[in-house]
């Protein structure tokens, strides 16, 4: 301890020592913690520091530990071993480590969100930033008000699973609802499932902030879900994980055969891929290979173990060939201009396909011409 003694005066050590008053100790605590965090210490003196804290760390005195808490919250000299005591400590001891703290693992903070109550979890959650780990355990067992601050953290960063764990535990409050609403990014499971929960003013602002069209919230108003589902998988951008929209799907109950022939139909062939494997049980790999490359009896033998009705068959497979044949050809690559041509060419082929799939897929059509003829008009307007 020589080497720190060296930093302080004598009557700072012997106010740490001696003096029998904790309002005095708790300010020679300050003092002492603020200079040994502002020095440039060796690591003989590091060492050293770090064993003063130990010592103030086990002072009978909660002022004197909050004293300590206080002024070394962000302070990496902070040894973790006195950290984690001073997490269990009293409440005014253990937030401001909580909240601030950098020494920390994620596996400490998961850890105190499962065992630690709900003044500690809050005080995780309003950390500046919060990884996976620990906002899944927020997730998973943290009380609302926690799940709020931390959803509501831009800086916090969740899993899938987290963040649907959240809408399960939480979808029906409505705080939850807003402030998931406002978050910058959402799964599409989440924003698929949430919107079918929200107010009609929170409709309107997933419409504002993520993607989804006017007509996409009044569709879902009017129950038609399978419409508004692939609108909500157009625009948040579910290609990038279908995987995760088709499980959701299929574990809500959603996954319907004429969802899956409209989707097909509009060219998303990886989803219609993903919603055959889970239907089926088999590795998406295996289901690629049966749709592509094993002919018409492998596309047969997958469809049918996915459980698809047998009088659409004839349907679905003229939808595939419809999209092979566009690939094929090289089709221009623009993503609008692929499913205009893929409801087109397939429309043509397929008079006796279910009358309410033709309506939908003929409605989509003339959709996405007035975008494109509205876009087109914009740009000009623009040049």
């Amino acid at each position: 301890m020589t080497a720190s003694r060296s930093l302080l005066s004598e009557t700072d050590v012997a106010r740490l020592v001696r003096s029998d008053n904790a309002d005095d100790r708790a300010v020679a605590t300050h003092k002492v913690c603020r200079l040994m965090e502002r020095s440039e210490l060796s690591e003989v003196e590091r060492a050293a520091a770090q064993e003063i804290i130990r010592l103030l760390a086990d002072d009978a005195a909660e002022l004197v530990r909050k004293s300590l808490a206080v002024t070394l919250r962000t302070s990496s000299l902070l040894p973790h071993d006195v950290a984690v005591r001073l997490s269990r400590d009293v409440q005014s001891v253990a937030v401001p480590v909580l909240s601030y703290s950098p020494v920390f693992t994620d596996e400490d903070l998961a850890e105190i969100i499962r065992s630690g109550g709900p003044v500690r979890q809050i005080a995780v959650a309003r950390r500046e930033t919060l990884s996976e780990p620990v906002t899944t355990a927020l997730a998973q067992h943290g009380v609302e008000e926690a799940v709020v601050i931390a959803c509501a953290n831009t800086q916090a960063v969740f899993s899938d699973s987290g963040m649907t764990a959240v809408l399960d535990r939480f979808g029906d409050s409505e705080v939850v609802q807003n402030t998931l609403v406002n978050r910058p990014h959402l799964p599409v499971s989440v924003t698929e499932k949430l919107i079918h929960l929200v107010s009609q003013s929170l409709k309107e602002q997933l419409v504002s902030r993520h993607a989804i069209q006017p007509e996409t919230a009044v569709q879902i108003t009017e129950a038609t879900q399978e419409r508004a589902t692939l609108d909500v998988a157009d625009q948040t951008g579910a290609s990038r994980d279908p995987a995760a929209l088709a499980r959701h799907l299929v574990i809500a109950g959603r996954m319907t055969p004429s969802l899956i022939l409209r989707a097909l139909a509009r060219g998303h062939m990886v989803f219609f891929e993903h919603a055959l494997a889970e239907l089926s049980g088999v590795p998406h790999d295996r289901c690629w290979l049966m749709v592509h490359d094993a002919g018409a009896l492998g596309l047969r033998a997958i469809y049918d173990r996915a459980g698809l009705p047998a009088r659409m068959f004839q349907t679905f497979r003229i939808a595939v060939d419809t999209y092979h044949a566009l690939a094929s050809e090289n089709a221009d690559p623009d993503v609008m201009r692929f499913q205009a041509r893929m409801i087109e060419r397939f429309l043509t082929q397929v008079p006796f396909a279910p009358r309410e799939d033709l309506i939908y897929l003929y409605e989509r059509l003339d959709r996405d011409a007035r975008g494109r003829r509205r876009g087109a008009k914009s740009g000009l307007q623009a040049a």
